[in-house]
């Protein structure tokens, strides 16, 4: 089974450490939740793992499936079978959700993929070899759409473009859906969202749920595991990950806060 594995991995932002020294491992079936309170480097860990540039790893190694991501670049990273799902999508005017994700999946394909432009859907003959040909890709958006129960007219509205939470983080798990990764990372996809919402964006993630696929979701709060249970959940603090356990740690955490966490850490 495929593993992702971060070793060891300490994360600076302009000089400061944020990450200090994280261990972590997530199987592909397995659902992880990560928890703790603002400031604690959740986000800045999500983003290092996917290579942003801005969030320098000054020591430690993630390994997927043995291999040193950490030397690849972001789209490498991508195309190795990793997803980010961001905690505040953009809005890209004029580029149509499904001109997006075909662009999307070329980019996985091939190195030099080009954006997909809105004339290509007149021809079904893909630029490049590794290019989807039209209506294979249309035939997988409407198969991912029927999936999770989204309006095929969803598909021409431009990305996030006047979306609301709710909408913005669905395209995010519809993006997950078509790319079909190894492993997702979630970065607060549940930030912003009213209880309707929450659970429609909890039932596409329990809907692409399988043996296939690794979650890593990070959050400050219980209620999107009320439905979607993790099998582990981990507590971060300060750049580390401080106490692990299984659903029960989420529930404690929510009745007490995160007090009784630093007060453990302070009798050690």
């Amino acid at each position: 089974m495929t593993r992702l594995e971060i070793r060891d991995l300490h994360v600076e932002i302009d000089g400061d450490p944020i990450v200090n020294g994280v261990d972590l491992t997530i199987e592909q079936g397995k659902v992880h939740a990560l928890m703790g309170p603002n400031g604690s480097g959740k986000s800045t860990l999500a983003q290092a793992i996917m290579g942003h540039p801005r969030y320098d790893v000054t020591e430690g190694e993630v390994l997927l499936d043995g291999e040193n991501i950490l030397e690849m670049e972001p789209d490498e990273r991508g195309r190795a079978g990793l997803f980010l799902a961001f905690q505040y999508p953009s809005e890209i005017p004029g580029v149509t959700v499904s001109n997006f994700l075909r662009t999307a999946i070329n980019a996985r394909r091939g190195e030099d993929a080009d954006e997909s432009s809105e004339s290509a859907t007149s021809t079904d003959e893909p630029d490049r070899e590794d290019e989807i040909p039209i209506s294979e890709f249309q035939n997988l958006l409407k198969e991912k759409m029927d999936m999770l129960d989204i309006d095929h007219g969803f598909a021409e509205r431009y990305l996030n473009d006047g979306f609301s939470g709710g909408e913005k983080k669905r395209t995010e798990i519809l993006q997950m859906a078509v790319l079909d990764p190894q492993f997702a990372v979630l970065d607060e996809v549940d930030s912003g969202l009213d209880i309707d919402a929450l659970q429609t964006v909890a039932e596409g993630i329990n809907t692409l749920k399988g043996e296939d696929i690794g979650f890593l979701m990070i959050t400050h709060y219980r209620r999107i595991l009320d439905y979607v249970e993790p099998d582990h959940v981990h507590i971060m603090m300060d750049g580390q990950i401080v106490k692990e356990g299984g659903h029960e740690l989420a529930h404690k955490l929510e009745d007490h806060g995160y007090e009784w966490v630093k007060e453990e850490l302070v009798d050690r």
